[in-house]
């Protein structure tokens, strides 16, 4: 093989690798968040690829022709495509669950940017949002993200997407989001409970009580000490929850 078939397979190896990394960077969590700029998103996609070209299973591609390329690479930006929104579906627990909390403890009202896009969004989902990408810095758990990617040609070989099983994973994805978020919002249901219950009843004995003016107060008081109780455990099960999914890239 002469010079120049080496560096065009080598630069189509590079290319497909690229093409699966750079799909994964841009809709994954704390790493591919509309905060960061896409050039920045791009030159970290190029940089990453270097480093973790030698690694996969990809290797030189002996092509005839670079149209023979185009179908590998749209598999493969539909595998990194794929990683990346469920991915990016595990983080709107924390969303789903800033929401439910909001309407609980009175605060839905309260909005704020989001962080995943450019849609408003409540207060609270914010504030846990942007809690939970702080943290997969401070666990490392962006070290995971990057095994991950690797990992990914062990579930997905190149060129090897199966659709169903994608599809299929996407809905998994969803429902375990749902559930997750409504697990870790769970105390505030039992709080928005316990109060209500004690104003109706506080109302059937005080019925000249301005129960709209005392519970409002009421609910925001004890909204904002449960999350401050509760945060800590909240993100925990969250992170479990990422972690182990970037662990199988199934569930």
């Amino acid at each position: 093989m002469d010079l120049t078939a080496l560096w065009t397979s080598q630069i189509m190896g590079f290319a497909l690798v690229f093409a699966r990394l750079g799909s994964i960077i841009v809709y994954m969590p704390a790493i591919g968040e509309q905060l960061v700029p896409m050039r920045h998103r791009l030159v970290f996609a190029l940089v990453l690829t270097l480093a973790l070209y030698p690694a996969t299973p990809v290797g030189s591609l002996s092509i005839g022709s670079p149209l023979e390329l185009l179908p590998l690479l749209l598999i493969e930006v539909l595998i990194g495509i794929w990683i990346g929104v469920t991915g990016r579906i595990v983080l709107t627990a924390l969303q789903l669950a800033g929401y439910q909390v909001g309407i609980v403890s009175g605060l839905s009202n309260a909005f704020a940017p989001n962080v995943g896009s450019f849609q408003g969004s409540t207060l609270l989902a914010t504030v846990l949002m942007l809690t939970g990408v702080t943290l997969i810095f401070v666990t490392d758990l962006h070290h995971a993200i990057i095994e991950a990617m690797l990992m990914s040609y062990d579930v997905f070989p190149p060129g090897g997407a199966i659709i169903g099983d994608m599809a299929e994973q996407v809905v998994l994805a969803a429902s375990k989001s749902f559930y997750i978020g409504t697990m870790i919002a769970a105390p505030f249901y039992v709080m928005g409970l316990v109060l209500n219950v004690g104003l109706g009843l506080t109302t059937r004995i005080m019925p000249t009580l301005p129960v709209f003016f005392v519970a409002a107060p009421l609910l925001i008081v004890c909204g904002l000490f449960v999350l401050v109780m509760s945060s800590p455990l909240m993100l925990r099960s969250w992170l479990g929850f990422f972690a182990d999914w970037l662990g199988l890239l199934a569930f």
